[in-house]
């Protein structure tokens, strides 16, 4: 059997930048196909598992550029206190 799908499929799932679904199709679809659940129920679950991924990418994201930049409050307390 050829793998012109499967490179096919991680080609496009790259180019629109969905890697949760890139990296978990191939065991979710085995778990899905034991446990009898339809196309509908694959997808569905694919993409929740990429909604997760990204909202955890988005929060971690934040949370570095906020401990990153500097406290305006301590900033502006300093500048006040400074000058009389």
């Amino acid at each position: 059997m050829t793998d012109t799908p499967q490179i096919l499929l991680q080609h496009h799932l790259k180019k629109l930048r969905l890697p949760t679904f890139q990296s978990e199709y191939g065991k979710l679809a085995q778990q899905c196909a034991a446990e009898n659940k339809d196309h509908v129920i694959y997808l569905l679950r694919l993409c929740e598992l990429e909604l997760i991924e990204r909202e955890r990418r988005m929060i971690e994201r934040a949370s570095r550029r906020q401990s990153s930049r500097p406290r305006k409050a301590s900033t502006a307390l300093t500048s006040r206190s400074s000058h009389p």
